[in-house]
């Protein structure tokens, strides 16, 4: 079988798209800035690389048919010049993309993962995209509130997501990596149920047995930590913008977990009770 490279290894979905190629024997190699295999498992190989210095992946690459790509940046610069060497050596690319982005408009209209799409088409790769929702590990969080008060304080508490266990987005992308049939596809991965982020908190304390509850945030206080912590406020305010449009529109619904790995996928209350010791064990 030939070897995988895995960008993103070590992450909350890579680490489960690691596991699924070792588990059907496939060589697994996964990109780092220092080729150390902390944090990895058994028989995964570290290669080193750096996608801000493109030239660094050549070595990483050889051999390499196909890659599993999650782009860590807030920007598409050096995305160009990654794209230029994946396709000087593998074949195919499943590319970790988003739910916002749409065929009917402009790259620069879709952000970074539009921009990112539209060099990857525009390559002489084979291609899937991994069209995600939100992440039910983004409820992680709110960890820190959840363990010292009990009490999380948000904006849109009736913002209905449909929020995606992270081992259903890497069931997906080992099946398209493992699999033919898969190029050319523009999978749009969710949750089973769009649950609003206040029944979030709700589930979250029923499932570690203690009362937490929801405590509104305004928009304009809720803004200012997340310019603290994304420091780009045209990302912070889009964000801001489609959470308050999920409380009269709840995202979008797909089957499509379970069209392509044939098991449904995770409810967010199953993430949650998996997830448990996270909101109750001090870091």
């Amino acid at each position: 079988m030939p070897d995988f490279l895995v960008i993103g290894a070590t992450g909350n979905v890579g680490r489960h798209v690691v596991s699924h190629l070792r588990d059907a024997g496939a060589g697994v190699r996964a990109l780092a800035r220092r080729a150390t295999a902390d944090g990895l498992p058994a028989g995964v190989r570290a290669v080193q690389g750096d996608l801000t210095d493109p030239g660094t992946l050549d070595a990483a690459l050889d051999g390499v048919t196909s890659v599993f790509l999650l782009w860590p940046f807030l920007t598409a610069e050096a995305a160009p010049a990654v794209v230029d060497a994946l396709a000087g050596h593998a074949r195919h690319v499943v590319y970790f993309s988003a739910m916002s982005v749409r065929d009917d408009l402009e790259p620069k209209e879709n952000g970074i993962w539009g921009e990112v799409e539209h060099l990857i088409e525009r390559s002489a790769l084979d291609w899937t995209f991994l069209r995600v929702g939100g992440l039910a590990a983004n409820a992680l969080g709110w960890a820190d509130q959840i363990r010292a008060e009990g009490v999380v304080r948000w904006p849109y508490g009736a913002a209905a997501r449909s929020l995606i266990h992270e081992r259903d987005i890497a069931a997906v992308a080992a099946r398209a990596l493992l699999e033919d049939g898969h190029a050319g596809a523009k999978y749009v991965l969710t949750g089973p149920e769009a649950v609003s982020q206040a029944d979030q908190v709700r589930i979250i304390g029923e499932e570690i047995g203690r009362s937490v509850r929801w405590e509104e945030l305004s928009p304009a206080r809720a803004r200012e930590q997340l310019l603290t912590s994304w420091g780009d406020p045209a990302f912070v305010d889009g964000a801001l913008r489609y959470w308050a449009s999920l409380v009269a529109e709840p995202e979008r619904v797909t089957h499509t977990v379970e069209e392509v790995t044939g098991t449904p996928a995770r409810t967010f209350r199953e993430w949650a009770r998996e997830h448990a010791g996270d909101f109750t064990s001090a870091v």
